[in-house]
């Protein structure tokens, strides 16, 4: 009879649990497994950004905020034009007769999904609901108090703005030469409307430009919401407008709110996982829809503004993409692009291609953005997005993709940060092979050279013999033997700063004579620059993504190299943490000297394979993961620079990683979930069965490829580019003998230039 009760009480008990949380059997979708907040909380630097948006959409918006821990929302965002940028434009719906441009408010209550926003501003008691669709969007604002008015108050910060018979429209003024307009209309009529002057509305006044510029809506008593539908434009407000009316006629936020949903799971759904740790699928598809934050589509029924040449253009069925730091995006976001979207990915490339003749130099872009190639960061590395592309198949004009790949390096310094033609520094390494360093107290002679980002002599010479051999690739694809040899002899310019005597790579001046003293924690002054960027010496060290085989043999052998690998993730830091950070805080997410918060670390981890240790990779891709990328608030270690960092995440979580842009191979690592189906851009599946894994179980004990028996800790893109299937046995013990004999190595260019046949192969 006890038994009885206890089984009636149990079940009673699960019932009221389901009643009160409807959705617990409800199955998730993947975009219910992102977390928009993970990582809004910087570990030292830069946060990342809930950034509401359809997948490389033009509208962008997130709360305007330092970080998560800011206390206040500075009003409400309507565009973001850069992916760190605040907002263009600035909402602020108010109950109060004190009017300002920009409401602060105190908020609760805040819902951030990728599709979808909705935040209480508690003081003011009006409920806000948002959802965006592709260079549109709507806000609902609830307002909550009858007794008192209801105004809104749009601000152009630093434009115009125009209000006429309850319509506002204007622009704001961004840098160089590119506007972003706004058009934006209520669905209700106001009681008045007018031009906010002196905290009043002047409702004689229906226009006004120069910063704050801000028009006001003022709804009588009473008002419970307010919808208001606006469009963006880059071309004009009449666009603007066009835009809104093309995407928002006939629709309310819910319908909105519903495609923008279903438009997500579409783009998420090309990766489909099974296994029952939910925080590593959270982890993933986070991660995933980070990827998909840049770069953003601004063509606008069939033109574009560019403001390469501030010119509008036709786009002539070839969507625009900008807003791309491809220093950060090149190594993992471009490729797994590629993998699962090759026609965007193609669309992006010619993107670049029509940004190089817009500049009028043909020169590749290396940091495109709404406003411009900013050419932030150090070396050329489009060139690696074509070479990789260009190597895997991608239908583009390769022929001028090279010319401007060559023009990029050739003809533009590479003086970190500067668009600038060749100057010194570039003829000295044209003739000499390396950029040359300043001893201490030498003063700087190139006026190319930025005064605070410096010459990053080591950076820039081993980050432009990368570049090189991905211009070599090209050449040869092409059929320019004569350029491909001479550009395959400059990919081995890293020997000429390679110190045999230490291991690393070590700045020199021009006359050769090495820097000394010297410290590769911490020599270089601010994040290093003199002679490296934002990263040590110890990251630098391995920064030869083209040639680990030479690297390997430079070193004396896998054994010192394993060696060196392993020293690096037991190095300490060797000062105090606030000292170490106060120099390189760009270095964070430390294990030792390797740090998981910057791109040239990525490639690290995997490095194992190509020394007959590829269960060290797994090791420690699996700790590296668990430690540093987590579902929460400062689940990110560094700068996340919109789906950089993210794309090693995904990668990585899957079981694989290109290590080489411009190989068409990955590396294998260790997946952490059970099943795990890529959608590719042609439509068919590659598969990867991870048998046995869990948390513990993260050791290979052997493979099988395409049916095949598979010793390799790698495999090409010719492999999987149709479909197949990886199936991995895992185990909680490394299997030290799988991958580990010398023809299992993954390519390198010594590699293959010693064997022809897996040139062939390629």
């Amino acid at each position: 009879m006890k038994l009885y009760y206890y089984i009636i009480i149990s079940i009673t008990f699960m019932l009221l649990s389901c009643k009160s949380n409807p959705d617990i059997n409800k199955q998730l979708e993947p975009v219910d497994y992102v977390n928009p907040y993970m990582g809004n909380i910087s570990h030292l630097l830069v946060p990342t950004f809930p950034t509401i948006h359809l997948p490389n959409s033009m509208l962008r918006i997130y709360p305007e905020r330092s970080d998560y821990t800011d206390q206040q929302l500075h009003g409400l965002p309507l565009a973001v034009t850069s992916h760190r940028g605040c907002s263009a434009f600035n909402l602020s719906p108010h109950q109060d007769n004190n009017l300002s441009p920009v409401i602060n408010y105190s908020y609760d209550h805040e819902i951030i999904k990728p599709y979808y926003y909705e935040v209480l501003l508690d003081e003011e008691q009006i409920n806000i609901k948002y959802a965006p669709s592709h260079q549109s969007a709507i806000y609902q604002i609830e307002y909550q108090q009858a007794d008192r008015p209801a105004y809104i108050m749009i601000n152009s910060r630093n434009g115009g703005i125009k209000i006429d018979n309850g319509t506002v429209s204007g622009y704001q003024q961004l840098e160089n030469n590119t506007r972003i307009y706004l058009y934006m209309k209520p669905d209700i009529t106001p009681l008045q409307e007018g031009i906010l002057e002196n905290k009043q509305i002047n409702s004689f006044i229906k226009e006004a430009k120069g910063n704050d510029a801000c028009a006001v809506l003022h709804f009588p008593k009473g008002t419970k919401t307010v919808n208001l539908y606006y469009g963006i434009s880059f071309i004009s407000v009449e666009q603007a407008r066009k835009n809104m009316e093309r995407e928002l006629t006939g629709a309310d936020l819910n319908t909105i709110l519903k495609k923008g949903r279903e438009i997500w799971n579409k783009a998420l759904r090309t990766i489909q996982v099974e296994d029952n740790n939910e925080e590593n699928k959270r982890v993933l598809y986070t991660s995933f829809y980070r990827v998909f934050e840049r770069p953003v589509c601004i063509s606008e029924d069939g033109r574009y503004f560019s403001a390469f040449d501030g010119k509008i253009h036709e786009d002539k069925g070839k969507p625009f993409y900008t807003d791309d730091w491809i220093w950060d995006t090149y190594r993992a976001a471009h490729p797994l692009r590629l993998l699962i979207d090759e026609k965007t990915e193609t669309n992006i490339i010619d993107s670049y291609l029509r940004m190089a003749e817009q500049m009028g130099n043909m020169w590749m872009p290396t940091f495109p953005e709404i406003t411009g190639d900013s050419r932030r960061m150090n070396s050329n590395h489009a060139v690696a997005t074509i070479a990789d592309a260009a190597t895997k198949g991608l239908n583009f004009n390769l022929e001028k993709a090279y010319e401007a790949c060559r023009k990029g390096i050739e003809e533009k310094t590479l003086a970190p940060w500067s668009d600038a033609k060749a100057g010194w520094i570039d003829e000295f390494y044209k003739i000499n092979g390396y950029i040359p360093a300043l001893q201490e107290g030498e003063q700087e002679i190139d006026k190319n050279v930025h005064p605070f980002e410096k010459r990053q002599a080591i950076a820039v010479t081993l980050g432009t013999a990368y570049d090189q051999w991905c211009l070599s690739q090209i050449a040869r694809i092409l059929g320019k033997n004569k350029e491909a040899d001479y550009y395959s002899k400059c990919a081995y310019n890293y020997r000429n700063v390679y110190n045999s005597q230490t291991g690393f790579f070590h700045p020199k001046d021009q006359k050769g004579k090495w820097i000394t003293p010297f410290d590769y924690r911490y020599s270089g002054g601010q994040g290093a620059r003199n002679y490296y960027g934002e990263n040590n010496g110890w990251i630098y060290r391995w920064d030869v993504p083209h040639n680990i085989e030479d690297l390997i043999s430079l070193m004396g052998g896998k054994e010192k190299f394993i060696s060196n690998l392993d020293q690096m993730f037991l190095e300490p830091l060797g000062k105090s943490k606030f000292e170490f950070y106060a120099q390189l805080p760009d270095h964070t997410g430390n294990v030792g000297q390797f740090s998981m918060a910057n791109e040239p670390s990525l490639h690290i981890p995997y490095l194992y394979n190509y020394a007959g240790q590829p269960w060290k990779t797994q090791k420690l891709i699996r700790t590296l993961l668990k430690t540093w990328f987590r579902n929460d608030l400062m689940g990110i270690p560094g700068d996340e620079d919109g789906g950089g960092m993210s794309a090693f995440v995904v990668f990585s979580s899957l079981g694989f990683y290109p290590v080489t842009p411009g190989f068409p191979a990955y590396n294998i690592g260790s997946p952490l979930f059970s099943k795990t189906k890529v959608k590719l851009s042609n439509g068919k599946i590659f598969e990867i069965e991870a048998q046995g894994v869990s948390e513990e179980n993260k050791y290979i004990q052997s493979a099988n490829l395409n049916g095949q028996k598979w010793n390799k800790p790698w495999f090409s893109h010719d492999d999987i580019k149709n479909g197949g299937k990886l199936i991995l046995v895992m185990g909680n013990k490394p299997n030290k003998t799988w991958g580990n004999t010398p023809d299992a190595v993954p390519p390198s260019t010594d590699k293959l230039c010693n064997n022809a046949n897996q040139q062939l192969a390629f």
